[in-house]
């Protein structure tokens, strides 16, 4: 079985089921969206904009943001009246994201 196969009946044998997806972390989930919290566990460069588009009016998305080998910060989005905001809170290290939508400048979050 797959890893994403694995770690579903892992969970399901703690009680847990949670709707798993296998996918571009950086593209989202655009079919279950939009969501009250998103949070991201890799380091992109640049805050993608799939995931803003994807939070909910409300909402607040976690994510570390900054290059693999240099510093990194903890941001905060949250969308207010559909407006994004951002928090930095502090250094942080994780690995990097990788995803082709990081290589296109058009999806990057414009207000970041």
């Amino acid at each position: 079985p797959s890893l994403a196969e694995r770690s579903a009946q892992a969970l399901a044998a703690q009680g847990y089921a949670p709707h798993l997806r296998v996918g571009d972390g950086a593209a989202g989930w655009p079919e279950a969206a939009p969501f009250d919290a998103i949070i991201v566990s890799a380091a992109a460069a640049h805050v993608p904009r799939p995931l803003c588009e994807q939070l909910a009016d409300g909402g607040r998305m976690v994510l570390p943001v900054g290059e693999h080998e240099g510093d990194q910060d903890l941001w905060i989005v949250s969308k207010s009246h559909g407006r994004l905001h951002f928090e930095r809170n502090g250094g942080v290290r994780f690995v990097p994201l990788v995803s082709p939508v990081l290589d296109d400048p058009a999806q990057w979050a414009e207000e970041f």
